[in-house]
């Protein structure tokens, strides 16, 4: 018998990176709690979250069962909680070094697709990566 989830992760399914990260966090989801959903999936609609894919794409979201939707750092806090890891994010939320990861991950989520390139070739070709890379 499966858990009931407890976060959903929106993640980009053609950035080379972002597969790594989700196949990792899929072996480690053990007890059923992180859901994935990638906003690249033929029927995903990111205008019922309320965001265009523009804005999924600028940077990581993800959805708790109450609706609540989050985006950033305090994303990967979620899905490490969730596969029962969080004590490794646990310091990129500590008022003293959040800000520090907080501008950490926008700075790598600005240049993902290319750091995605180095690592596994040009990871799509659509306009939307094209303008974000």
């Amino acid at each position: 018998m499966f858990n009931q989830p407890e976060f959903t992760l929106f993640y980009d399914g053609k950035c080379p990176i972002c597969r790594k990260e989700v196949a990792w966090l899929r072996w480690k989801n053990t007890r059923h709690k992180l859901e994935f959903q990638d906003i690249h999936a033929e029927g995903f609609d990111a205008a019922v979250f309320g965001k265009t894919l523009t804005e999924l794409m600028a940077e990581i979201h993800g959805i708790y069962p109450d609706g609540r939707l989050i985006k950033g750092m305090p994303v990967f806090r979620a899905c490490y909680r969730a596969v029962g890891l969080g004590w490794l994010l646990a310091p990129t939320g500590w008022p003293i070094l959040r800000q520090f990861f907080d501008w950490l991950y926008g700075l790598y989520a600005r240049h993902r697709i290319r750091i995605g390139r180095l690592f596994g070739g040009n990871p799509c070709k659509t306009q939307v990566c094209q303008r974000r890379g």
